[in-house]
């Protein structure tokens, strides 16, 4: 494990709220549709969002459409599609990405290769998720797999590994824009931001958390990261929020 020392206690202050989904509030499922959302959970960033004054996002690479899906009937701010589209209020419209033929037609081709009835190809618009969760073995080969389309490809892509499976992404997708654009408007504008996070693809979030001055997390940490602390699981993630931002009196709230 990276050797990170564990999230501390935050001071009081004015904070901005980021948030990966899966491996970070959700363990992560063979199936990405697998994953369910308790009610605890759900209460928990309802609470949180309160308590913050808006201030809180989901920061993921799942779409707007599914994130609302899983957390319903609690909407947040979003960016999904690793910022490739974003509501940026809970009651705003979806500011969507497209589909290019191009994508569509390699996640056939992979799909074919690759075709174990195991092997998840998520067609995210833009973005091509290849999961291995249930086959480990086939990672190196989905790795193969996409490293070679991105050769044949139009420029602006590239591969993302992570640690169950492979993404194929625009360039422009990337965390800490999303994260970027959300801090430059109200009610994110002049707090401090945290982001947690637990894959190599929010490491661009922390990236950009740091340049902030912000608090970087990274839950179960695997390799190098850019990230400041850890937590050691979803359940240590979750209790640190609750601890921090549910109903500790260090926060302090804007007048109303």
């Amino acid at each position: 494990m990276t050797s990170l020392p564990t999230a501390p206690n935050l001071p009081a202050g004015q904070w901005a709220l980021f948030l990966d989904i899966d491996g970070t509030l959700l363990e992560h499922a063979a199936h990405p549709d697998a994953v369910s959302v308790s009610d605890e959970l759900r209460n928990l960033l309802g609470a949180i969002n309160e308590r913050l004054d808006g201030a809180v996002a989901f920061i993921t690479g799942r779409s707007v459409e599914v994130a609302d899906r899983l957390f319903h009937p609690l909407r947040l701010r979003v960016a999904g599609l690793y910022g490739l589209e974003h509501r940026l209020t809970p009651d705003s419209p979806v500011v969507a990405a497209d589909a290019p033929a191009d994508i569509a037609a390699l996640a056939d081709a992979i799909e074919a290769e690759l075709d174990d009835g195991l092997v998840h190809i998520e067609r995210k618009g833009p973005i091509l998720a290849i999961h291995t969760r249930a086959t480990p073995h086939l990672l190196a080969r989905a790795t193969q797999l996409v490293d070679q389309a991105l050769a044949e490809l139009p420029k602006g892509y590239r591969v993302i590994p992570g640690n169950a499976g492979v993404e194929l992404m625009p360039l422009e997708a990337a965390k800490g824009a999303a994260v970027r654009r959300f801090m430059a408007i109200p009610p994110f504008a002049g707090r401090r931001p945290v982001f947690l996070g637990d894959d190599t693809a929010d490491e661009n979030g922390f990236e950009a958390i740091n340049e902030a001055g912000g608090i970087s997390i990274r839950v179960k940490p695997r390799g190098p990261t850019v990230a400041q602390y850890r937590l050691d699981d979803v359940t240590r993630a979750i209790g640190w929020l609750a601890a921090n931002f549910e109903t500790s009196p260090v926060l302090n709230r804007k007048a109303s």
